[in-house]
């Protein structure tokens, strides 16, 4: 039920208006779906007819006229625009009436403080602490059990130094008082203050200290600024000052708007998150006014929510410049998962016999598909000293220990709870998300997505001969996978600091099933019902986005960096899969080495902003054919000078042609999942199954024709069969959201 809730939220969120089939009275909301008003307030325009004054039209709320609330409307032509407030919770009707037309609009208000559609909240929820409330000029009390703050607002000027500092209107400048490019003073108004249980601030421009409604440096945009990180809920959240008080946009003339609620840091409920930009961006509209455009602006798991969010909450954001960026969160758990379970078969053979190939890093993508590199540092050395570092993989110095956060419900921890309160709590991202994915009945765990059944690791290295049949049949026997939550026990050193130096276990293998009678390790299976949920309520992206996209990220994959290179790709076939054409995606990276690489995200603002003024004169051209010139795939020098532009920049990754001017220079990883068969776009939680035999009757493991005694050892490891990826995703649902 509750990922059939969070899905009524998807669709437009912008206008809610009545029928206007002969141009006659309209009214429309400018804040938000009418669906989902919060905190007693809405942005409402009563568009009027051409032939009918402005003055003639009368605003009813629940019968109270409120017309002197309503001006003339800047950004409409002949309509008018205003607050309503004092809403009280449930339905509330607004009317518009004129001599001889009248129109109507039911507004539905929730409390400021949630849900709205997200589900029932999550029970334990820890307040921020004091030194977090402190990175926002807060100090409390709270006001309530849902952590509520007294909103606060004040200015504060960018000094010559770099820093931000209070300001005082009735003071003399102060010296160090920097100024914008424009020329202005460099002061903001900050707003603070909590919505959704979370903490959100509002930064405008603000030399005059006049406040709302009287912003003459404002440039009527928003920037709405998700953060990213991996969190599992339970928490407020703290402040991320480079993000919620974004220096360049502010400089520019742009409001930015921020929340702990959008952080992935503090959560990655993506459906709660939706849910609380929604209700932030309410917040500013009705304060501030309605902007020309809302851009979202972030990197990593800020990069994800703007794809889910565009897919899911259309008229949030009008484009997006999502910054080292994954589809989604949930289907990178499918390869993630796995990155533990095959270094520990290879670390173990390295410490079986030195002289392994596993010990050569550079072998290790082999099976994980991901970058490895026999140069960079392991970070994990002094726990595996066998393995002579230098040396590591993407697995280790970019994934290691998010396997147990997202699948162990006994590792986890938020600021400032007991020990008690820490052990009552299960600690992973299927409960965090559990109105999505539901509980097992039997077990009272929340379900997972997470399964490895049937899956070949490192087929693709069999039939290319670089691991023989000998090794693919042990690694697929010793793989395993995930015990069930209600079998998991806490984590070792190094991710519990009290267990070092002693109990180290860098792989969780306390966690991985045990071998049976025949010396295999069984693997996971994961809830199919809880998958399908995923995909329906929209924590899956699934291509469906249709605003301009600037997909900007460092190439990090030479660094063994997590934000591997794959991922703006792994999207754009999303989008190609969804609706036949990417053409309102474009892809940019920027090298990163030296160290001192530069920033591509102003150019990709101007950009942007370039674009949406496009779109805003010829919207009858559409997001495509509104592009700018520089609006097109790219790739830059470490200086941020263009090094190629072009359509075919990225030939060769995508498709079958040879490999253009940029993927040349940035060569494209796999992962553990597509170097076993599977595809491009790693959406695939579960794979359809075809018995051995038949996949031996195939040609699937290219020369190698297995014996009787091999054939009887793969019916072992894989009793249901093996990974048949022509068959459809097991895991996704029939029906569309």
């Amino acid at each position: 039920m509750a990922a059939v809730v969070a899905c009524l939220a998807a669709g437009t969120a912008v206008a809610d208006s009545t029928p206007d089939r002969h141009g006659g009275l309209r009214l429309e909301t400018l804040s938000g779906p009418a669906r989902y008003v919060s905190g007693g307030e809405a942005r409402v325009r009563v568009v009027v007819p051409k032939s009918v004054p402005l003055d003639a039209a009368t605003v009813r709320v629940n019968g109270t006229d409120v017309t002197d609330d309503f001006v003339p409307d800047d950004q409409a032509p002949h309509a008018l625009e205003g607050v309503v407030d004092d809403l009280p919770l449930g339905a509330s009707t607004v009317t518009a009436s004129t001599k001889r037309d009248r129109a109507s609009l039911r507004l539905v208000n929730h409390p400021v403080t949630g849900p709205m559609f997200s589900g029932p909240q999550q029970p334990d929820f820890f307040c921020s602490t004091p030194a977090h409330l402190a990175g926002f000029d807060l100090a409390g009390p709270f006001l309530d059990d849902d952590c509520s703050l007294a909103t606060k607002a004040s200015h504060y000027y960018r000094t010559t130094g770099g820093t931000w500092q209070p300001y005082d209107p009735a003071a003399p400048r102060p010296s160090d008082m920097s100024t914008t490019p424009s020329g202005v003073d460099f002061v903001i108004r900050w707003e603070r203050g909590t919505i959704n249980r979370f903490v959100y601030t509002i930064a405008v421009l603000d030399p005059g200290a006049t406040g709302p409604g009287t912003l003459p440096h404002w440039n009527r945009k928003l920037i709405y600024y998700f953060g990213g990180g991996v969190g599992v809920g339970h928490y407020q959240g703290s402040n991320n000052q480079s993000e919620s008080r974004y220096v360049h946009g502010l400089g520019a003339g742009y409001a930015v708007a921020w929340s702990t609620g959008t952080k992935t840091s503090t959560h990655y409920n993506l459906i709660l998150g939706g849910e609380t930009a929604m209700m932030v961006k309410s917040r500013f509209v009705t304060e501030y006014g309605d902007p020309v455009y809302t851009v979202g602006l972030g990197g990593s798991g800020g990069g994800i929510q703007q794809y889910v969010y565009g897919q899911n909450h259309r008229g949030l954001l009008d484009g997006a410049i999502p910054q080292y960026s994954y589809p989604d969160m949930v289907t990178q758990t499918i390869h993630v998962g796995d990155c533990e379970l095959l270094e520990r078969w290879m670390d173990q053979k390295v410490l079986a016999d030195p002289t392994s190939k596993w010990r050569q890093w550079t072998n290790r993508p082999l099976l994980e598909g991901l970058a490895a590199s026999d140069t960079v540092a392991n970070p994990y050395a002094q726990f595996t000293p066998w393995l002579a570092a230098p040396g590591s993989s993407e697995c280790i110095n970019g994934w290691r220990g998010l396997s147990p956060l997202a699948l162990n419900p006994k590792y986890g921890t938020a600021p400032g709870i007991t020990p008690e309160q820490q052990a009552a709590v299960e600690w992973t991202h299927w409960n965090d998300v559990v109105n999505v994915y539901g509980r097992d009945p039997l077990t009272g765990y929340a379900r997972s997505t997470w399964d490895n059944i049937g899956v070949q690791y490192g087929l693709k290295a069999l039939v290319d001969g670089k691991i023989t049949p000998a090794e693919f049949l042990d690694l697929n026997a010793d793989v395993g996978g995930w015990k069930q939550p209600q079998d998991a026990v806490q984590e070792g050193c190094p991710f519990v600091t009290q267990a070092c130096p002693s109990d180290v276990d860098v792989w969780s293998l306390r966690n991985v099933n045990p071998p049976d009678a025949n010396g295999v390790r069984p693997r996971t299976e994961g809830n199919v019902e809880a998958m399908r949920a995923a995909y329906r309520s929209g924590l899956v992206f699934d291509g469906e986005i249709d605003i301009p996209v600037i997909d900007w990220r460092h190439y990090l994959d030479a660094e063994l960096d997590m934000h591997n290179a794959r991922q703006s790709f792994a999207s754009r076939q999303r989008m190609l899969d969804a609706k036949g054409n990417a053409a309102n995606q474009v892809v940019w990276f920027t090298d990163a080495r030296p160290a001192s690489a530069f920033d591509q995200t102003p150019m990709a603002l101007a950009v942007m902003d370039e674009w949406l003024g496009n779109l805003r004169v010829h919207p009858s051209r559409g997001v495509a054919g509104n592009k700018p010139a520089e609006a097109v795939d790219s790739c830059f020098a470490t200086d941020g000078t263009l090094l190629y532009r072009g359509r075919d920049a990225w030939r060769g990754i995508l498709d079958r042609g040879p490999a253009g001017q940029c993927t040349q220079r940035f060569p494209i990883n796999g992962t553990s999942r597509t170097v076993a068969g599977g595809p491009f776009d790693e959406q695939h939680f579960k794979c359809a199954l075809q018995p051995v035999g038949k996949a031996i009757d195939r040609g699937l493991y290219g020369s190698w024709r297995p014996n009787a005694a091999e054939r009887t050892r793969l019916a072992q490891i894989f009793p249901t069969g093996v990974c048949d990826y022509r068959g459809p995703d097991v895991g996704r649902p029939l029906s569309p959201r």
